[in-house]
């Protein structure tokens, strides 16, 4: 696949035409090759790899058609435009239908070919960003994302985004793991005078160490065993745009020198090229690692460690922003509900007060996983503590727990537990209670509280429904006790 315009190949059999287009070539730069048939340009082409090629209509022998015929059959991928002093409609259609890329009338000037150039640049650019993207697993388009908060660390961060973006200096984004901080890359690229050119991302952590030089700086055909064509890499895709190196902290010291080249010089080239590409991208680099500890310890270069540390920003862990896990939650439930009943979905606050009592330490992408499980396990309805994950329930407030007086009759009586006895001066001699007894004499008391309301006891206990409903059938059992179910979803023990 043609990844720039750099190879050109002229076939004209008119001399001084062939001239003027390889001057006007020249003057851009590339590695120009001339053909004076159309027999020789196809031998050529055979033996060869050309990014575009310029190609009269009428030649004698196999002229521009049949030529540009024979290219299609090869499946060869080199650009080309047709050049004729006899242009119709119909030919350019034809020329079209075969594969031409552009069509040039004679006479031209070098501003014509040079505009012929800039539009095949761009569109081979544009090419190898979709490839790019396709190739990336997991990795969409980010399109529609937002950033949501209003906590104070929220919004002092979002106004470091906002002076950074108006900056073109490197970025260094820290935060843990799941706090979002490609959203926050994303989000300095949309506000920056770069949002219509690229957004590319690069994980130093998904991509093995040998081929990482390749990732980011491209190679040429042959380079090494499988380069079967020449690859663009993330420097010259982001070319104009902004480019994150996410997880910069797994990059290795050799790595790491070459980076710092980049960043100073902003030059680089490709594996297994000669040529030196320049290159005008702003770098975010972005790491859940302390890389001052980094430093310390050898892992990490000190001086690339001050190059990539010129505007520093932290993104705040959950934890830290707890005014904005109910914005964040259903934010998220909006996104992944779709299925759910638009008019009950929600979360009861006795959930919600659940939510924003759990640290998260998965961060928002935590979050954002729990929430979609729930959306689509759970039933319509508002979502209540029971469907919660269990290391969720298990961080129930206390002001959950409280509870309405006990009624004045017992509602389910279970076999009493021996009681403690007084405590005396002979610590040894006091008596041991199994966990059993005392865990039959806890739900005894919660079901005697809440007036048997099984869900309440289960709020009270620190356990979910299911569980205390498990616990009761093995009591039934043990004590050849049948259930009857209460209106209230309370039981009683007959």
């Amino acid at each position: 696949m043609i990844t720039s315009v750099e190879q050109a190949l002229v076939v004209d059999d008119d001399s001084l035409m062939r001239d003027f287009v390889v001057e006007t070539l020249s003057r851009r730069g590339l590695q120009i090759t001339q053909a004076h048939n159309g027999q020789e340009a196809k031998r050529l082409l055979e033996e060869r790899e050309f990014d575009i090629a310029f190609i009269d209509v009428k030649m004698p022998g196999m002229d521009g058609m049949q030529l540009l015929r024979a290219m299609k059959e090869l499946g060869v991928s080199t650009l080309p435009v047709m050049v004729t002093a006899f242009g119709t409609v119909e030919r350019a259609v034809e020329a079209m239908r075969l594969g031409a890329y552009d069509f040039l009338m004679k006479p031209f000037s070098p501003e014509q070919v040079e505009l012929v150039l800039d539009r095949a640049s761009e569109w081979i650019n544009m090419r190898a960003q979709n490839a790019y993207l396709r190739e990336e697993l997991g990795w969409q388009l980010p399109r529609g994302r937002q950033m949501v908060g209003r906590s104070p660390a929220m919004r002092h961060m979002m106004t470091q985004i906002e002076r950074v973006a108006r900056a073109s200096a490197t970025v260094l984004v820290t935060g843990e793991s799941g706090t979002g901080k490609e959203l926050v890359a994303l989000a300095i690229h949309s506000l920056s005078e770069r949002r219509d050119k690229p957004f590319i991302r690069m994980s130093c952590a998904a991509v093995p160490s040998n081929l990482m030089d390749s990732e980011l700086f491209g190679h040429e055909k042959g380079a090494f065993t499988s380069a079967v064509s020449r690859r663009l890499g993330r420097f010259e895709l982001a070319d104009g745009g902004t480019l994150l190196l996410d997880e910069i902290g797994e990059l290795e010291l050799g790595l790491q020198a070459k980076l710092l080249r980049v960043l100073q010089e902003r030059e680089f080239e490709r594996v297994g090229g000669t040529r030196t590409i320049r290159t005008d991208c702003r770098v975010i680099a972005s790491t859940n690692r302390n890389l001052a500890e980094c430093v310390k310890n050898g892992t990490f270069r000190e001086d690339l460690f001050y190059r990539l540390n010129v505007l520093p920003i932290q993104s705040p862990p959950l934890r830290e922003r707890t005014e904005d896990i109910p914005l964040l939650a259903t934010h998220f439930l909006e996104q992944y509900g779709g299925r759910r009943d638009r008019a009950t979905a929600g979360f009861t606050p006795a959930t919600m007060a659940v939510l924003c009592a759990y640290p998260w330490p998965g961060n928002i992408r935590e979050m954002s996983n729990v929430i979609e499980r729930l959306s689509v396990m759970a039933p319509d309805g508002p979502l209540d503590c029971d469907v919660l994950p269990p290391e969720i329930c298990g961080t129930r407030p206390t002001a959950l727990r409280e509870t309405p007086p006990p009624p004045p009759a017992t509602l389910l009586h279970l076999p009493a537990s021996p009681a403690p006895e007084p405590s005396s001066e002979k610590a040894a001699d006091t008596p041991l209670l199994r966990l059993a007894d005392i865990e039959r004499d806890a739900i005894q008391r919660a079901l005697n509280q809440t007036g048997g309301a099984r869900q309440q006891a289960a709020d009270l206990l620190g356990i979910s429904v299911r569980t205390l409903r498990n616990k009761l059938n093995l009591y039934r059992t043990e004590d050849g006790g049948e259930l009857e179910e209460l209106p209230d979803d309370g039981m009683r023990v007959a």
